[in-house]
């Protein structure tokens, strides 16, 4: 308690003491705004306090995990929040009819971005939600006629976690192989629909290397075969163009904290001509057309909703932008240290999302020296783990390049400094990790490691 309010001293000396204000922060290192410190009922300690300098940020380069709120989405929000609080499903007074008009604009808003009808749109807490909805609604619905299910190795967990659920239910699911590209071969892919297939769920754009599967080619030879299509995009929706007809998915997951929505809300589109049946996972009001009881979040969706249209707006825009600042970075990267390897098809790939592999660098040795960039070794959902990235070993990475493996997320608000910076530091910290290196240094002496027998002792 003593600490926060020492805290909170020092914040208001910063801001109101007067003479000289305090030195821009440095190049790459963004100044944290205001006190964040939770207020607390009790009366602070009066005892002087040292006094505290600016608290600096790292730089943010981590747009797959979650990107930040863009300022207009929040000014469409905030009504919401304040004045509009009325339950969208009380249809008996003005509160409800506003904040309901609100809602069905939002659904509007997030079905033009995919080419749907808004009808087909359900909103959910997130794309983990609607991942759960798509796998599980539709196996359980035909449970009585169709068992098996296909889906990739490199899929999001939660997908990967529902099929195994399944599993236990007593469906067979097959976990299609990638190549070396980290694209599904499409022979396969027919080769495994069966009689009894009910769904294929492939994601659009994958979250840790950023390769984007053939979804239109996929939704083909789904609708020839009559198997229904599922699509995590919840990497994809916003950043680069789909249309749920031409690509004849069946069902889409969405994400509003991807396409820099609010977190917490989510949407997934189902067919309504052909019709998708799901069975609902959740039981309550009947809200969403009975697929997702709960009371809609009327914020978090006008959220969504303004999220995806501003996306639809400024799609070209930050499409080439962010190629031009991907390729500045791994260009200076690549150019400047031998042995970087892109993981990932260069060609079919969303230019955000970069994940280079370091040989003979250790990737959480040089996350930690690289502090003042936020960056991730693969997916936050399982960043704790020391276990090299599944989706990199599918992928047939060696183990050790697995482990040397960063991914960087370039978004609508990265700027070109911030790009320079990054690969300044991530060139400085990479010279100076090989150089402690054993095995960088038998390398240069010509030695081929994998000639090695190593023993354990």
């Amino acid at each position: 308690m003593l600490l926060r309010a020492a805290w909170r001293r020092a914040a208001v000396a910063v801001t109101a003491a007067p003479g000289p204000k305090p030195a821009a922060p440095t190049r790459g290192l963004r100044l944290r705004v205001g006190d964040h410190a939770p207020q607390s009922a009790v009366t602070a300690d009066t005892t002087a306090a040292p006094e505290a300098g600016p608290v600096l940020r790292p730089l943010y380069m981590d747009v797959q995990a979650t990107t930040p709120l863009d300022p207009r989405v929040l000014d469409a929000m905030l009504p919401y929040l304040i004045n509009y609080y009325g339950n969208p499903h009380s249809r008996t007074h003005a509160y409800g009819w506003e904040s309901e008009a609100a809602m069905e604009r939002a659904r509007q808003q997030v079905a033009s971005l995919i080419g749907a009808d808004p009808r087909e749109i359900i909103f959910t807490s997130g794309a983990t939600e609607s991942n759960n909805i798509a796998i599980k609604g539709v196996a359980r619905f035909y449970r009585s006629r169709k068992k098996h299910l296909i889906t990739t190795q490199t899929e999001h967990k939660c997908v990967l976690d529902s099929c195994r659920s399944l599993e236990a239910e007593g469906f067979q699911v097959t976990y299609l192989p990638v190549q070396k590209s980290g694209i599904i071969d499409l022979k396969e892919l027919e080769a495994a629909i069966q009689p009894d297939t009910s769904l294929v769920s492939v994601m659009t754009v994958n979250n840790e290397i950023g390769v984007k599967q053939p979804i239109a080619e996929i939704g083909q030879i789904c609708s020839s075969r009559k198997v229904y299509f599922h699509t995590d995009a919840a990497q994809a929706v916003g950043k680069i163009p789909l249309n749920v007809n031409d690509m004849k998915i069946d069902l889409m997951s969405i994400s509003g904290h991807k396409i820099y929505g609010p977190k917490g809300v989510g949407a997934i589109y189902i067919r309504r001509r052909p019709r998708v049946r799901v069975e609902a996972l959740q039981s309550g009001g009947g809200q969403e057309r009975g697929m997702r009881s709960g009371t809609v979040p009327t914020p978090l969706v006008v959220g969504l909703g303004a999220a995806c249209e501003v996306a639809q707006q400024e799609m070209e825009y930050d499409h080439k932008r962010i190629s031009k600042l991907a390729e500045r970075l791994i260009q200076n990267i690549m150019k400047s240290l031998p042995d970087v390897v892109m993981n990932g098809d260069p060609e079919h790939h969303y230019p955000g999302c970069i994940n280079l592999s370091f040989a003979y660098v250790e990737g959480e040795s040089l996350l930690m020296a690289l502090k003042d960039v936020a960056l991730s070794s693969g997916s936050a959902c399982t960043s704790a783990s020391l276990e090299p990235s599944y989706v990199l070993r599918a992928i047939g990475t060696d183990e050790d390049l697995a482990h040397s493996s960063i991914r960087f997320g370039i978004g609508r608000f990265t700027t070109e400094e911030e790009v320079d910076y990054t690969v300044e530091k991530c060139i400085q910290h990479v010279k100076r990790l090989r150089e402690m290196s054993p095995l960088w240094e038998m390398v240069q002496d010509g030695i081929d490691l994998k000639s090695i027998k190593w023993t354990q002792h």
